[in-house]
């Protein structure tokens, strides 16, 4: 500041070198951000109007004069244009009231000034030639359709098993579980555990529940009354959380409740929200790097995970087959590749347009690789469907017709952030607050992720969590086989309907479906039964031939009479190799490892 001069506007002025490429195109974005509030005319058509700048200082240097007499010149100038532009206008704060920031950008502008062939050169790899504002309304929409997508599967999965899992002759009756918390929490249970199953959970409202979520998605699908509803699925799935106990205590089910509970949010259109899908892509991705790291398990160390991997994840689709037999440096190279994608790669998401998409197709490519190779119900679709977060409008333009763009409401689009945003800020401010919380946590190996009252307070809603799948991998795949016998002696096993069992039944897709007791057995081949006490349970539901519990099974050997006794062998399996599938068929091989659960009966013969 200080030359005192500029045109007598209303509007300020900017004066630019015209014949400067580089320049034209950074004018050409910010005449777009700041409309009609500044004119921008070249320095060789003006430069005569301003007789206290010398011509050689224009060719150096943008100049802004303003309607109120200041001029400014270089960094600043271009800091002050952005007043009152969100979120670039954060610029000029920092320029003004953190010391160093003034003297390093104008460090910066200078280089650049000097060199800007390589200003050019940055500015493409980084925005591209075309650089127009930041807009997320097709973003927005073509999310919450998505999302809606991903409810529906969820919900209509949950309705086909819920009453065989949690309902009153399920596994783990619901009912026993929210008495059991009330006697032991009191009336803090229903803020620790928010459910609607407090005011009632017969089998008929297990059910009604996923049929008001189907139906719910599908108005979401529809883009009806999308804000109200968006609440109403979060409060069902959150309920329905609780209810299903361990069976539905996943990460996909709790990254789809932080989904869910931001985009209630998204109508706003405010870019709050974006920033935090943003990092919650960030938190997702970068911790499942964190934990392989931190947990010291040398198959990642020594970069051998997916040689196991493949054979030993809980679900696997006939592609891991053929994954498992590439040749072992192929797998060297994938998991290398897998710790760069969540350790490296997250970062370009806090970085420039260019950049942040690249990350979202390195993402979108890795997750495709996991989909198609392992059955993770909506997991992968999920966070496929955050990648479009990293994008923007203009990037996915042309995934969109015309007309439909043309009818879409304003939901999602760049606005400024003001003081309407202030809730949304504080939302922000305290979801980013919990979530490193509990990422600190992590890091320092500590059992008790709720470190702060805070995290406490908001932990029920689940609307910040910590994500890091595999980060021990399992290197030995071992089965329970569930039999049952009329008579003590002979033996019928129990088929499940996609978890290996007979060795000539091949892998399957089930995607989008989870089937959750098929996933839970995988977990309890981890450990010993005391550590899984629903074990017991499933036993004695079999025992007692509850139709809601043997519908989980591809078969019941006992369809008539209950049996007389159940028993859980233990058995190792392998994938064949293709000798020996071309010779028998088989997927799989198996050897007996020994007993899972000794045989039990509930009477005596």
């Amino acid at each position: 500041p200080g030359h005192g001069m500029t045109e007598n506007t209303e509007t300020s002025t900017l004066v630019y070198d015209g014949n400067c490429g580089i320049c034209r195109e950074w004018v050409n974005y910010w005449r777009q951000l700041t409309g009609g509030k500044v004119v921008y005319r070249p320095y060789q058509e003006s430069a005569a109007d301003y007789p206290g700048i010398a011509e050689e200082d224009f060719r150096h240097s943008i100049y802004l004069f303003e309607a109120d007499g200041g001029v400014y010149s270089g960094a600043h100038a271009a800091f002050r244009l952005y007043k009152g532009i969100a979120p670039h206008a954060t610029l000029g704060v920092l320029y003004r009231n953190v010391p160093g920031i003034g003297v390093l950008s104008e460090a910066c502008y200078n280089f650049f000034a000097r060199r800007r062939g390589l200003l050019a050169w940055l500015t493409h790899l980084s925005w591209g030639r075309e650089r127009e504002p930041a807009r997320y309304r097709l973003i927005s929409w073509l999310f919450l359709r998505l999302l809606g997508c991903i409810y529906l599967a969820a919900f209509i999965s949950l309705r086909v098993q819920i009453t065989g899992l949690v309902g009153a002759d399920g596994i783990l009756p619901v009912g026993y579980y929210l008495s059991a918390v009330a006697d032991k929490l009191g009336p803090e249970a229903w803020w620790r555990l928010p459910t609607l199953f407090w005011l009632y959970h017969g089998d008929g409202l297990l059910q009604f529940t996923c049929w008001l979520g189907a139906v719910l998605s599908l108005l979401v699908i529809i883009n009806r009354y999308t804000t109200p509803v968006l609440i109403g699925l979060y409060a069902l799935y959150l309920s329905l959380f609780y209810a299903g106990q361990v069976f539905l205590s996943f990460q996909w089910d709790l990254l789809l409740l932080e989904a869910g509970f931001l985009a209630i949010f998204l109508g706003t259109g405010s870019r709050v929200i974006i920033w935090l899908y943003r990092w919650l892509v960030f938190r997702f991705m970068f911790m499942g790097g964190m934990v392989k790291v931190l947990s010291g398990d040398p198959s990642w160390s020594h970069l051998t995970a997916l040689q196991f991997y493949f054979e030993t994840q809980p679900l696997p689709t006939p592609v891991a087959w053929y994954a498992h037999h590439l040749p072992a440096q192929v797998l060297t190279a994938g998991a290398a590749l897998t710790l760069f994608t969540e350790l490296i790669v997250p970062f370009l998401v806090f970085l420039p347009r260019r950049l942040r998409i690249t990350a979202a197709y390195l993402f979108i490519t890795f997750q495709s690789l996991i989909l198609i190779t392992g059955n993770y119900n909506f997991f992968n679709l999920l966070t496929i469907c955050l990648c479009l977060f990293l994008m923007d409008d203009a990037h996915i333009r042309w995934l969109t017709p015309r007309r439909l763009a043309q009818r879409l409401p304003a939901r999602g689009s760049w606005r400024p952030v003001g003081w309407k945003d202030t809730p949304l800020i504080l939302l922000a401010a305290v979801l980013v607050f919990v979530s490193v919380d509990e990422m600190a946590a992590v890091v320092r190996a500590d059992d008790d992720r709720r470190l702060t009252t805070l995290s406490t307070l908001i932990d029920p809603l689940h609307a910040a969590n910590t994500y890091g799948p595999f980060a021990v991998m399992t290197t030995l795949r071992e089965e329970i086989i569930i039999e049952g016998s009329a008579d003590g002696q002979n033996w019928r096993p129990y088929e499940f309907k996609y978890k290996p069992g007979d060795p000539a039944r091949a892998p399957t897709f089930v995607i989008p479906h989870q089937p959750r007791l098929d996933w839970q057995m995988w977990f309890a081949a981890l450990s010993s039964p005391g550590r899984n006490p629903w074990f017991h349970n499933l036993l004695i539901r079999l025992l007692q031939n509850k139709p809601a519990v043997t519908a989980l099974f591809k078969t019941n050997p006992f369809p008539d009479d209950a049996p007389y006794a159940v028993r859980a062998l233990f058995y190792e399996y392998h994938f064949t190799t293709p000798k020996e599938r071309r010779a028998t068929g088989d997927w799989w091989k198996r050897s007996l490892v020994g007993e899972y659960y000794p045989a039990i009966a509930l009477k005596q013969q």
